[in-house]
């Protein structure tokens, strides 16, 4: 008998077909049958959800997660990383390699997608290294990862920054297709940087990062896609500068792609300063001028590459609504409290994400400074389009044949950040206490429901 699941009688948006309407969604042995249309002759023994008054789109896919397993399970495992993820409305999330050891091998590959199968939530894809050990001197064999699963290749957490070195990943990774996805770090330019090189640096008398280093790093690795017609993800960017040359990238023609974080978006360098105490509820930079409080050098602000100033994330949003911008990706970076619980300069670069990701992106539709089905295509079919096919036509969509995953969302429902109550290990993010708006309500990964929010409020308050 078929298992199947109707989502019934909400508002279903799937920008990959140009898709806005009230209708319903029918799932069938974990596929998509129908999506848009009202369905009277459900399947004997159907799974039905309400959806009514509620929004319906495709599972949202994370390009950039970092799950820690295997090597560092106190700070995250996978099964963990991916209850985090169903619970953000992730479906999909891309699993960078830094690990211990590194995702440098196939043995490495398959431990992951063993570890993601067993735990049964979000799919899970691997991003093996670009080179071995993630040391920056010899590449990685990229046709072994790619044969092992993995979507694409990077040494995140650590920038390639031997330019022949990239040059060459670029070349070799045309034999697979899949991109090469770089941390744009120019190390000489950020040394021993922990925050944005502006203002609030220096209030504190801090070491920045300047906008250089990131933008030099990614004008170099954009004319060497160039030269190699290798394919070019751009991770986390994160000023106005490197926006621009991302556009003028794209106008070339070159395939460069690129992702933007929620927490670039929307939180700029004051956001160190500690001023924003815990329940304020308030989604506000701290008053330029204010006195420092004793929550300042806030390690929860701390991120690599770092907040920066109004004008970057301005731009940034600005990116992100014209398409400039392919996909918002959290970089979703968890630790430990010991990880954080020090000064600044010793604490791990690093926000947990998965959870908040919604909130902090419907907060821009709630301003005005973008549609709602801008939003979520940046959340589905866009991320989907960078990885590629066979991908883009099975994930990121409603059409029909497509995997039966679907995210359900209330756009309209407040509710305040509690770390303490993340599936995640990492509570590490600087909007703990702060009222967002736009919650995931449910989360359905081929078909199955593997996040309820009123289930988990039930046993949240067990």
């Amino acid at each position: 008998m078929a298992d199947s699941t109707l989502i019934k009688g909400g508002r279903v948006v799937d920008p990959s077909q140009g898709l806005d309407t009230i209708g319903d969604v029918l799932i069938t042995d974990g596929l998509v049958v129908s999506a848009g249309t009202i369905v009277n002759d459900a399947p004997k023994d159907c799974t039905v959800l309400d959806a009514t008054g509620l929004v319906v789109t495709p599972g949202f896919i994370d390009l950039h997660v970092h799950l820690r397993e295997p090597g560092q399970e106190d700070k995250e495992t996978v099964a963990t990383g991916a209850l985090a993820a169903v619970r953000g409305g992730f479906t999909t999330i891309c699993a960078m390699p830094n690990t211990e050891p590194p995702m440098d091998n196939a043995a490495v590959i398959r431990q992951v997608l063993d570890a993601a199968s067993q735990a049964g939530l979000a799919h899970v894809l691997p991003i093996g290294c670009a080179t071995r050990g993630r040391m920056g001197v010899d590449l990685a064999d990229m046709a072994e990862l790619a044969a092992a699963g993995a979507v694409g290749f990077s040494d995140d957490g650590s920038p390639i920054a031997d330019s022949g070195l990239m040059r060459n990943a670029l070349s070799y990774s045309t034999t697979t297709g899949l991109p090469v996805i770089n941390h744009c770090e120019e190390p000489s330019l950020s040394k021993d940087g922990v925050l944005h090189e502006g203002w609030v640096a220096s209030r504190l008398g801090l070491p920045g990062q300047p906008a250089a280093a990131e933008e030099s790093m990614v004008a170099r690795d954009i004319e060497l896609a160039a030269l190699t017609g290798g394919r070019l993800h751009v991770a986390h960017i994160s000023t106005a500068g490197t926006l621009k040359l991302v556009r003028r990238a794209k106008e070339r023609g070159l395939p460069v792609t690129a992702e933007v974080t929620p927490h670039h978006l929307i939180l700029t360098e004051e956001w160190a300063l500690g001023t924003i105490e815990a329940g304020a509820g308030e989604l506000t930079a701290p008053d330029k001028y204010a006195p420092l409080t004793r929550s300042a050098y806030d390690t929860r602000a701390k991120v690599n590459p770092p907040l920066r100033t109004e004008d970057d994330t301005e731009a940034l949003v600005a990116g992100l609504k014209d398409g400039t911008i392919d996909a918002v990706a959290t970089d979703h970076a968890p630790h430990t409290s010991t990880d954080k619980d020090c000064t600044m300069q010793e604490a791990a670069f690093g926000i947990s994400g998965l959870e908040t990701a919604f909130g902090l992106v419907n907060g821009l539709v709630d301003r005005g400074d973008m549609d709602l089905t801008t939003a979520i295509e940046r959340l589905t079919s866009g991320p989907a389009r960078v990885l590629g096919e066979p991908y883009q036509s099975s994930i990121g969509t409603l059409k029909p044949g497509a995997s039966g995953d679907v995210t359900v969302l209330d756009p309209d429902a407040e509710w305040v950040v509690d770390s303490s109550t993340f599936a995640s290990k990492g509570r590490n993010t600087p909007v703990d206490g702060i009222t967002l708006k736009g919650q995931v309500v449910k989360t359905i990964v081929g078909g199955r429901l593997v996040h309820d929010l009123q289930e988990a409020a039930t046993k949240g308050s067990a």
